[in-house]
């Protein structure tokens, strides 16, 4: 089994190596990968739909032929500008959707379980192969050897900015101040929501719920999950896998217990 060193708070490595779980050793699957975005995205998805009698609740008479007028359906009353105008069907204003969406509608792409796992694991793999991450776009140091785990004390950090000299004391710094960026999205700036546009920053793995969740907030870009909260999102964002990921020893230890 191979060995890795575990970087301390300052950036400099610890004595005492530890074992990299089997999990790292998982073949690339960018199918998978692929798929289990997807998956994950669906669900967050929310279902929509009509009211089966919208633009149909009524009265209305069509007069039939020979009244010089089309046969559309008009409701009753005088020939104004809300009596006696077409109604009900879909080419009328107010009429009825011809193909309104409909809650029954499957909108979950479902995937195996197995399928699920191997993709999982395909994504921590891919997060200690640096050419990978590099072609996702982060920035890291040419000195840094991956994966790159740090002590558990970085979870007893409360302050932002003591977070964030952590993050360049181990090599991080062109990639923290990548994230900063944002840009207005080409064509949807004024649309609602969504304005703008970040680039994704580092992901930060802990074992437990810790005070440096709340610093970490502040980071633009940064995200801090558990172990029992991965999803392939999270490590493959937009489907691509390899997203610059730090571990904490404790979590390198729970990764040992994946089956």
């Amino acid at each position: 089994m191979e060995k890795v060193t575990v970087l301390n708070l300052k950036g400099n490595p610890k004595r005492d190596k530890i074992d990299l779980p089997h999990v790292f050793q998982t073949s690339i699957r960018p199918d998978l990968i692929k798929r289990a975005v997807l998956s994950e995205q669906s669900r967050k998805r929310q279902p929509q739909g009509r009211y089966p009698l919208a633009g149909r609740l009524v009265s209305h008479t069509s007069v039939g032929p020979g009244s010089g007028i089309s046969k559309v359906p008009r409701t009753h009353g005088k020939r104004t500008h809300h009596g006696n105008r077409g109604i009900f069907i879909n080419s009328t204003v107010g009429g009825k959707l011809a193909f309104p969406p409909k809650t029954e509608k499957k909108i979950v792409e479902k995937i195996n379980k197995k399928e699920k796992k191997i993709a999982l694991w395909s994504a921590v793999s891919a997060t200690a192969i640096k050419d990978i991450v590099e072609d996702r776009g982060h920035l890291i140091d040419e000195a840094i050897k991956l994966p790159l785990i740090v002590e558990d004390t970085i979870g007893e950090v409360n302050k932002t900015k003591e977070l964030i000299e952590i993050f360049m004391n181990i090599g991080l710094t062109d990639d923290i101040v990548r994230s900063k960026t944002k840009k207005v999205r080409a064509g949807k700036g004024k649309m609602r929501g969504r304005k703008y546009r970040r680039k994704i920053g580092p992901l930060l793995v802990i074992a437990d719920d810790c005070e440096a969740i709340k610093a970490g907030n502040n980071i633009p870009g940064l995200r801090i999950c558990k172990v029992q909260e991965l999803t392939v999102e999270l490590l493959a964002p937009g489907t691509q896998a390899g997203r610059l990921t730090v571990w904490t020893e404790k979590a390198i230890g729970q990764l040992m217990e994946w089956q």
